[in-house]
């Protein structure tokens, strides 16, 4: 398999380097993209460079880590790649890794691989108390808007990704920024595509990530409730309907009759002093736990269909 790496450079001229020097011989080419590096990460690299498979690439203007890797990826095509790593430049990743990161699409167990560096329950107690809380809260954010209910630590920027199923995507509204891999993930899920994960250690030393995970989590909200309402529409009532596109919306609107019937009787308790009756209460409640139920249905029926088939080898026949 003709395998090409893809680095977004973006102050990283103290680590990639080591980066560059790490990376087998199992992989063909390396673009390394240099995002408007106000370092100068692409001319360090063109002046260091002793390695053929090194091409450079260059950003006039920073587009951000997504738009960086997208560069590299269409890169990637043009040049024959059958599967695309990407790898960040400051060292926080084992390029000796990049084998097992293929492995799966090679197998045709999957379309997509990504890291998971909370695999290793030991090597949670080294990381960042910040970054393990924002991780916590950005995976089950990610879980919902992707539909990979199975899939842990979604900011993972170690992955890789089979050509052609690559070339499917709608690669001019994948997000350029920090939620490139969340929204990769989305699009990967309406392409049906299957998506494994790969146990990997963290290295925290000196690197300094570009991702502020505490500053960033008001965006990653907004970007995870806009894909999962449109999962939701694309999976349930444009491409299919199931027991699940009847269960979520009755869900809905039955806890908003028992919030807003259970909150006017209380005033309307209050304001008189006469305590709700035992019936008022029930048709309060009643309502909420019977869509309490309905939602438990619609996440089973979610987590059941989380992709199972490779689709890559499909498309390779089209």
């Amino acid at each position: 398999m003709k395998i090409a790496v893809v680095i977004p450079c973006y102050k990283v001229v103290d680590h990639i380097e080591k980066v560059l020097t790490e990376i087998g011989s199992e992989v063909k080419w390396i673009i390394c993209v240099d995002d408007g590096c106000p370092e100068g990460s692409g001319d360090y690299i063109n002046s260091k460079k002793n390695d053929s498979r090194i091409i450079v690439l260059f950003h006039e203007n920073n587009k951000g880590v997504g738009g960086a890797t997208l560069t590299g990826f269409n890169y990637s095509i043009k040049l024959g790649a059958d599967v695309i790593i990407k790898i960040d430049g400051d060292g926080q990743m084992d390029p000796s890794l990049i084998p097992v990161m293929v492995l799966p699409i090679k197998n045709n167990e999957a379309d997509y691989t990504k890291g998971n560096r909370f695999y290793y329950v030991e090597d949670i107690s080294d990381m960042p108390f910040i970054r393990v809380l924002g991780n916590l809260i950005l995976s089950f954010m990610s879980k919902v808007s992707s539909g990979y209910w199975d899939l842990f630590d979604p900011t993972n920027g170690f992955l890789a990704i089979d050509a052609k199923v690559f070339s499917k995507l709608p690669i001019s509204k994948i997000s350029n920024d920090y939620f490139f891999e969340s929204d990769m993930l989305f699009r990967l899920n309406i392409l049906k595509a299957v998506v494994v994960e790969v146990p990997m250690r963290a290295s925290y030393k000196d690197e300094q990530s570009n991702l502020k995970i505490s500053k960033n989590i008001p965006i990653f909200f907004l970007g995870h409730l806009r894909n999962s309402v449109k999962r939701i529409f694309y999976n349930y009532y444009l491409r299919d309907f199931s027991i699940g596109s009847i269960a979520l919306p009755f869900s809905i609107l039955l806890t908003f009759f028992s919030l807003w019937f259970g909150i006017d009787q209380w005033l309307n308790s209050i304001q008189t002093g006469i305590p709700a009756t035992t019936g008022t209460v029930f048709l309060s409640a009643l309502p909420f736990i019977v869509s309490v139920q309905l939602f438990i249905l619609f996440l089973s029926e979610d987590i059941a269909r989380i992709p199972k088939y490779p689709i890559h080898k499909m498309l390779q026949k089209e």
